[in-house]
């Protein structure tokens, strides 16, 4: 892994034959033809007459580790009694008969550009980011939090840049198509770093280019549990934080470049000495190309840099790490990269985010549902008059829902992990507009209707960005594994 971060914990120590032989050494693996995206049909001389297949021409990816409630957000029950349906209520959106929770009321304004998938389900209420964005058939607890493990499955991005790589011919695009933010994935709180957003069986060149953010936020959460309150940046930044491209473990320089060119050839320097016995040392080369390619073109840098846009734009995005970052996702996608996550991580502590097993209601009222009502209404709505909605496809992913009754004995009481049903919102990219996929019952428990897989979402992602989602990719002795796993196009979530 290229380390773009000043983190420690986000290097992994020691890299193997094996891993070296990935990292841009696919060809040994080889490729089916028939899994470059639209081949097969080439060769037939057949018109791809599938629905919206490749309509999006690039994917922001919301990932919200933790998992919100299904009760307060997309899937309301007002005729619950108290102990399910809690202190929040529903409220009716532009769209007749549809109704979500009354603490986003800006995305009821917007419920018309909106997908919503109420009956999602499996069988793994755990926090299985690898389960959630990857076709790994089932959860595994031991590898969540180790992100190098030969059992990894590729995260869906990092498939994105491995089949546009073999489309395009192009290695090295002029921007990175694989971009994730604000910081890696436990990189802020108590954890390791956590599985999931990784290039994994495809080698380390298919690892998202990481950003970092190192201010502190500028106003306190509200508690996890009594006396653990802490200032988070997702909450709130100054107007003048940014992003950074790279870490840099220099901090006596004062030029921004010079600190980026010695962090990252500190960081060559100590690659080529783990890496002295490998052979196939070659390989390497392409993530320094990568790298050098970042800092000498610029491109990146300024489509990161949100500073630039109006000032008016941005506090419509809200003044918060969430809401700018999805400002500098737009701004990615609109400089060409294909596939850019905003991750909303557990920060200060493990029990952060969404999780919310303390203090529920008051995280979700005063933090967690009204920064992601005004930042997530926000890239809707600007996507939209930049005519490239229809071409952007935007999904909220989470690991599993949370429990219709609620613990009232915890801190501020809570909801538990939940996997048998629940809800996510999509839009663009040739998703349905105004539209709700599926039911469950009275209490927001179990599916009645049209069960969906979270693997279903990644193959129907797939088929909207043009990528078959029954093609395969090579396993590290070179056999086929499914992109998907168990996952199949589901045509409804299209409206």
């Amino acid at each position: 892994m290229l380390r773009l971060l000043g983190n420690s914990k986000v290097l992994c120590n020691g890299t193997s034959r094996r891993d070296l032989l990935q990292i841009g050494g696919l060809g040994a693996f080889g490729l089916a033809l028939h899994n470059i995206p639209g081949y097969a049909q080439a060769q037939a001389g057949i018109t791809d007459v599938r629905p919206k297949f490749g309509q999006a021409k690039s994917c922001i990816l919301i990932y919200k580790y933790g998992s919100p409630p299904q009760h307060e957000t997309f899937d309301p029950k007002p005729q619950a009694p108290v102990e399910i349906q809690g202190e929040m209520k529903a409220i009716p959106t532009n769209v007749s008969g549809i109704q979500i929770g009354d603490h986003l009321p800006k995305i009821a304004q917007i419920m018309d550009r909106l997908t919503v998938v109420r009956s999602l389900t499996h069988p793994y209420p755990l926090h299985g980011t690898v389960y959630a964005t990857t076709g790994i058939p089932e959860v595994d607890t031991k590898i969540e939090s180790q992100p190098r493990h030969r059992r990894q499955w590729p995260f869906i991005g990092s498939l994105v840049d491995y089949f546009e790589d073999r489309r395009t011919g192009v290695a090295l695009p002029e921007m990175p198509r694989n971009v994730a933010l604000p910081f890696v994935m436990g990189s802020k709180n108590e954890i390791p770093p956590l599985a999931g957003l990784y290039g994994a069986m495809l080698g380390m060149r298919y690892d998202p280019i990481y950003t970092d953010f190192l201010p502190e936020g500028t106003a306190l959460a509200p508690e996890i549990r009594p006396s653990r309150a802490f200032k988070d940046p997702l909450r709130g930044i100054r107007a003048t934080d940014q992003l950074s491209l790279f870490g840099t473990d220099v901090p006596s320089f004062t030029s921004p470049q010079l600190d980026l060119r010695r962090s990252l050839l500190q960081q060559f320097d100590r690659a080529r000495r783990d890496l002295d016995a490998v052979a196939r040392i070659q390989t390497f080369s392409q993530q320094q190309q990568t790298a050098f390619s970042l800092l000498t073109s610029g491109r990146m840098s300024d489509a990161l840099d949100f500073a630039r846009e109006p000032l008016a734009v941005r506090e419509a995005y809200g003044m918060t790490l969430f809401g700018q970052s999805c400002l500098a996702a737009r701004r990615l996608v609109e400089a060409g990269s294909k596939f850019v996550t905003v991750i909303w991580d557990a920060y200060g502590l493990n029990a952060g985010s969404w999780d919310t097993h303390h203090n529920h209601y008051g995280r979700l009222k005063e933090f967690l549902l009204p920064v992601f009502d005004q930042s997530f209404s926000a890239l809707i709505l600007d996507l939209e008059q930049r005519g490239r909605l229809d071409e952007t496809l935007v999904l909220v992913l989470s690991e599993h829902g949370r429990t219709p009754k609620i613990d009232s004995k915890p801190f501020g009481a809570g909801r538990d992990h939940w996997s048998r049903a629940y809800s996510q919102v999509y839009a663009g990219g040739g998703m349905g507009r105004g539209h709700v996929v599926g039911r469950t019952d009275k209490h927001a428990g179990d599916v009645e209707e049209n069960p969906v897989s979270p693997k279903d979402v990644l193959a129907t992602a797939f088929h909207l960005l043009g990528i078959d989602p029954e093609s395969t990719f090579p396993d590290p002795e070179g056999r086929p594994l499914p992109i998907t796993g168990t996952g199949r196009f589901r045509a409804e979530l299209l409206g």
